[in-house]
């Protein structure tokens, strides 16, 4: 089990740099630039701030420049450095100097938000997007799998349709019309909850519902056709036929077999929801990573582009790890040797 690991952390290094040369090559193929406006800036200013940012350096450059700075650690005594060699001079530990700090994964400055980097951004904003994406993981969970558990069950009975309805009502209808459908219903006519905003649990109940509501319909679904998949293998006919009650037929044998598709779909699912979902932080004014991100792409601010999907791709691969170990402890049969 610890090689297995050991290894699947090796590949993440490996599934970084691929993510990233790809979105690097990408960005810079698009026409234009961070800084082209519908006004043009005049010729000399526009160079001073490419150089500035180390844009008007060949690509390749650029990307090993950027790829040092992730990976490479820096400790600064937090001076601003006046030229290169004054830089190299600061981030060494002078006698009554004081402790430095240790700069990790530095993902750059951001080109629109030029008083913050894209660490700032990700500090005060990827904790709200974690936090709403968990508790929507939740609700889709509590709600999607005993949904699904209660249609496979009764099949072909009316907790059947009506389950499977809620579940076509969830996958047919957007988050951004049951979003606003929610704030009128809970938020203006029963007064409940908050309509917007961020800062307590009761501004946290609507978007995590709205959003967990959209997933588990997907979650009962799968749950659904995976457990009658099971429930027709042999070994449940002949647990039955063992005089095994139909109880523990289904708790000891078909739910744990029917739960790996779920429990798969479960990996990416979390990751794409604890690194900031657009319509719901933006129906909710949450400030959140996704309108970030989505900013950044219209802007063309290219290390937060880079940063936030080289931390999907991180949340992406630790999650399916963890959903690999489950498969063990859910499945006896599957082992890691």
């Amino acid at each position: 089990m610890a090689r297995f690991i050991a290894r699947r952390i090796l590949w993440l290094f490996l599934v970084l740099f691929t993510v990233s040369i790809i979105t690097f090559t990408l960005m810079h193929a698009v026409p234009g630039g961070p800084f082209a406006q519908e006004k043009a800036l005049p010729p000399a200013v526009l160079a001073n701030i490419n150089a500035k940012y180390n844009l008007d350096d060949p690509f390749l450059i650029q990307y090993l420049n950027y790829l040092g700075d992730i990976l490479l650690p820096r400790i600064t005594s937090g001076k601003q450095p006046k030229s290169l060699e004054h830089e190299f001079l600061i981030n060494i530990k002078l006698p009554g100097e004081g402790d430095p700090t240790l700069r990790w994964m530095n993902w750059g400055p951001s080109y629109k938000s030029s008083s913050r980097t894209v660490n700032d951004i990700f500090r005060e904003n990827l904790p709200i997007s974690f936090q709403l994406g968990v508790s929507a993981l939740v609700i889709a969970m509590c709600i999607g799998i005993p949904l699904g558990i209660m249609a496979a069950l009764k099949r072909n009975t009316v907790y059947d349709y009506a389950g499977m309805g809620v579940a076509i009502f969830g996958v047919s209808v957007p988050v951004i019309i049951t979003a606003p459908l929610l704030q009128y219903i809970f938020g203006v006519q029963l007064r409940a909850v908050p309509v917007s905003g961020w800062g307590s649990f009761q501004h946290m109940i609507l978007p995590a519902l709205a959003l967990g509501f959209t997933q588990s319909a997907l979650l009962a679904r799968l749950t659904r056709a995976s457990l009658l998949q099971v429930m027709n293998e042999d070994y449940i006919r002949t647990a039955r036929a063992k005089g095994v009650s139909e109880r523990m037929v289904v708790i000891r044998h078909a739910l744990k077999n029917g739960m790996i598709p779920v429990i798969t779909v479960i990996g990416p699912l979390f990751a794409a929801l604890v690194t900031g979902t657009f319509v719901v932080e933006t129906i909710f004014g949450i400030p959140g990573m996704g309108r970030f991100f989505v900013t950044s792409v219209t802007g063309r601010d290219y290390p937060v582009i880079m940063g936030t999907i080289l931390l999907y791709a991180i949340f992406l691969v630790l999650a399916n790890l963890i959903v690999d170990l489950i498969y063990a402890w859910v499945d006896p049969r599957i082992r890691f040797d």
